[in-house]
């Protein structure tokens, strides 16, 4: 199974395009706060696929939750903006809240920086902001086996 996920949009339409095109396969989207509109069109252009977002910073009106915890090909994500949790200082407080919910990946944005990790049974991402130049989003492919693989692509400039 592969997941899409997205961060930091602010209304970066033609780099969210890139993305949803580039990974039409995916059959979930997460989207993972700043751009609350984007994901209102995700949601209702793609109906057949698993949709799942949070509120971040600038989703002044939006109203989806500030955390979402939720199974994905039979993993649990705990999925977060990350202002909440201080993700640009740390991400420990992150991490101590997708560990409370037996996370096996934890998603979030906010920081516009894009990284993969992993720690003691713990999956970590960042895509990074889908928006201007550099922007990047993640996937994860969950294998037969249940295994995780995460990467972050970067979107071809205009």
């Amino acid at each position: 199974m592969r997941i899409l996920v997205l961060s930091d949009i602010h209304g970066d339409y033609y780099s969210m395009k890139r993305a949803l095109d580039a990974q039409s396969a995916a059959e979930a989207i997460v989207f993972c706060g700043d751009g609350a509109e984007q994901f209102d069109y995700i949601q209702s252009t793609y109906p057949d696929k698993q949709v799942i977002g949070v509120r971040g910073n600038c989703d002044w009106s939006s109203a989806l939750p500030p955390t979402e915890t939720v199974t994905v090909g039979g993993k649990t994500l705990f999925v977060t903006h990350g202002h909440l949790f201080q993700a640009k200082f740390t991400v420990y407080n992150m991490i101590c809240a997708a560990r409370e919910q037996h996370a096996d990946i934890l998603l979030f944005g906010h920081t516009h920086q894009a990284m993969t990790d992993y720690d003691d049974g713990l999956y970590m991402m960042n895509p990074g902001a889908c928006s201007g130049y550099g922007a990047s989003y993640g996937v994860i492919d969950i294998t037969s086996k249940g295994d995780i693989v995460t990467n972050i692509i970067k979107i071809q400039n205009r």
